[in-house]
């Protein structure tokens, strides 16, 4: 793990790593079965990202001012959450257009949210596909 992020990590609350680090420990396994090539770690914003070359930018967070939840965030400028949102609005939780949001009390959705991640790592190549190829 990069220093910058080995830090972040190390600074949210006891409760919260664990949840952190399960996403990902995710995006890693997923490149990694997918074989989408190196995964760039680094802080984005101050927040945790991860990308490979032919993918958009997964970020995640969680933040003080919102202690019950923690976030995924993904590029605006793509068609990633709104295809996010019509795969999955009946277990996940949005945030506009840039944003999945999950509650630190219920368990991790691991089939949905693996399904975001792995349409992000592989965005660029899928873009042009209906639903991604979902």
């Amino acid at each position: 793990m990069q220093a910058q992020v080995q830090n972040k990590f190390e600074r949210y609350p006891e409760h919260i790593t664990p949840l952190l680090l399960r996403i990902r420990t995710l995006v890693f396994a997923i490149a990694e079965a997918q074989d989408l090539g190196a995964v760039e770690e680094s802080l984005k914003w101050g927040e945790p990202s991860y990308s490979v070359k032919k993918g958009s930018t997964v970020r995640f967070d969680w933040k003080p001012k919102y202690p019950e939840q923690y976030c995924l965030f993904f590029n605006c400028k793509t068609q990633l959450v709104d295809t996010f949102r019509e795969l999955h609005s009946d277990v996940l939780q949005f945030e506009g257009n840039r944003a999945i949001v999950l509650s630190i009390h219920d368990p991790l959705p691991i089939t949905a949210i693996s399904q975001c991640i792995e349409l992000s790592l592989k965005y660029k190549s899928i873009k042009h596909l209906p639903l991604l190829g979902a």
